[in-house]
């Protein structure tokens, strides 16, 4: 005899029609939008990237932007998935999260840089350490999964995942282009400075 988790014991196998899997289950990367200003380093030219948040709703500090909400409605107990899109030698400014971060590599090469030393293409960012990526490949755009991981039982910042702390250096580069984030972290818009 097999066996059974008792927490699913006596329970019956959930059916999915393939037409409710496909509209509320699956996200087609090459047909979902995400938002291309979803953090303060956006305006900065070695910065731009497109997020788009697959399943769960990961770091932002532009929460009024719907092309942010999460392209799979399943709720995500303990993790986010979210997809950073861009062109190359465009990523993330430094900045660090109270959260872990694991990085994939989908297409193209990326460099991931932390505070210490570089990492790996596949790695995995520690919370202690500011980290800051770009995509390195000849492609003309390339994808990255970001895989943020959110140990509510041991994380300060509870069923969030948490707000951005930028590097210094970023913030007054980016206040030149308009953009700023309040006192709870979310991005304030303006125009450029002349």
């Amino acid at each position: 005899m097999a066996y059974v988790d008792p927490r699913l014991q006596g329970k019956p196998a959930p059916t999915t029609s393939v037409a409710k899997m496909e509209s509320e289950h699956i996200a087609r990367l090459d047909r979902v939008k995400g938002s291309d200003i979803a953090f303060l380093d956006r305006r900065i030219p070695a910065y731009r990237r497109e997020i788009i948040n697959i399943i769960g709703m990961g770091v932002t500090e532009n929460v009024k932007d719907p092309d942010l909400a999460p392209k799979i409605k399943a709720p995500a107990h303990g993790f986010a998935i979210a997809y950073a899109r861009g062109p190359k030698g465009c990523g993330a400014a430094l900045h660090r999260h109270p959260t872990e971060e694991v990085f994939l590599t989908l297409k193209g090469k990326w460099e991931i840089y932390g505070s210490k030393a570089r990492m790996s293409a596949q790695s995995s960012s520690n919370p202690a350490i500011s980290s800051m990526f770009r995509l390195a490949s000849t492609a003309a755009s390339a994808m990255r999964a970001m895989i943020r991981i959110r140990p509510w039982s041991l994380s300060s910042v509870g069923r969030t995942p948490g707000k951005v702390d930028w590097h210094l250096s970023v913030i007054e580069e980016a206040r030149k282009t308009g953009l700023a984030v309040d006192d709870d972290g979310n991005l304030i818009t303006a125009e450029a400075a002349q």
